[in-house]
């Protein structure tokens, strides 16, 4: 009787701490999209294609997953843009340029950390440990490197505030909350960039009473210019 062979399957083994990485790419996906605690290390592993226990073994909890996926990178990436805050020559005329540098930058940094401005919102409702585990804490430090920038930028652009400090938060607090909210809260399309980049410059600047109209026409978001009272007149 005709032996049959039996087929040799290769198991291919992932290369060493790859499930690090993928553990660490899924929890800086998932926490995007929803603050910390609404994200659960099953979800993660589930996310990774890893087995839950592997969290616990190459990063010990969470709170310290949840400070190596998302809190230390953006902590380095604020340091890079007072980095490169620094290298800005004041000058004449510079004032929206200025702004926009700096809330472009600002915008982008909460956009790409979504996760991290929700869990800030809720921060109150952690405790102790959890704030210090999960690198909250650290935050504020960053948050106080953005009002120094934000402080700086008043320098440059020679506005004269009396609480230098929480006038620069409350800009952070803008930017973030611009970033944060999706598309339904903008009516279901989310603007453009540099619209809203350009909004958050023009308010920054100027509040809402003291612009002229910077509307750049032909924009999605563009308001339509009103008709002048001798164009309708012609047209009837």
């Amino acid at each position: 009787m005709p032996k049959h062979s039996i087929p040799v399957v290769k198991l291919t083994r992932r290369r060493r701490g790859a499930p690090r990485l993928l553990a660490l790419e899924a929890a800086r996906t998932l926490f995007a999209r929803q603050d910390y605690r609404r994200t659960t290390t099953k979800e993660i592993a589930e996310a990774a294609g890893v087995a839950e226990h592997l969290l616990f073994r190459h990063f010990g909890s969470k709170a310290a997953l949840f400070n190596e996926a998302v809190v230390e990178p953006f902590l380095e990436i604020v340091n890079d843009l007072s980095a490169r805050w620094e290298s800005i020559v004041p000058g004449p005329g510079k004032a929206e340029a200025v702004g926009r540098e700096f809330l472009g930058g600002l915008y982008d940094l909460f956009l790409e950390n979504r996760g991290l401005v929700m869990t800030l919102w809720g921060a109150d409702a952690l405790t102790e440990d959890e704030l210090t585990e999960t690198g909250i804490a650290d935050i504020d430090r960053a948050i106080a490197v953005l009002a120094e920038l934000g402080r700086k930028a008043n320098d440059i652009l020679e506005i004269d505030v009396t609480h230098p400090d929480l006038a620069a938060r409350s800009t952070v607090a803008l930017v973030a909350g611009m970033a944060a909210f999706g598309a339904t809260f903008f009516g279901g399309i989310r603007p453009p960039r540099d619209v809203i980049v350009e909004e958050l410059t023009q308010a920054t600047l100027h509040g809402f009473l003291h612009r002229g109209n910077l509307t750049s026409s032909g924009s999605r978001f563009a308001q339509p210019r009103a008709r002048s009272t001798a164009s309708t007149a012609r047209r009837r």
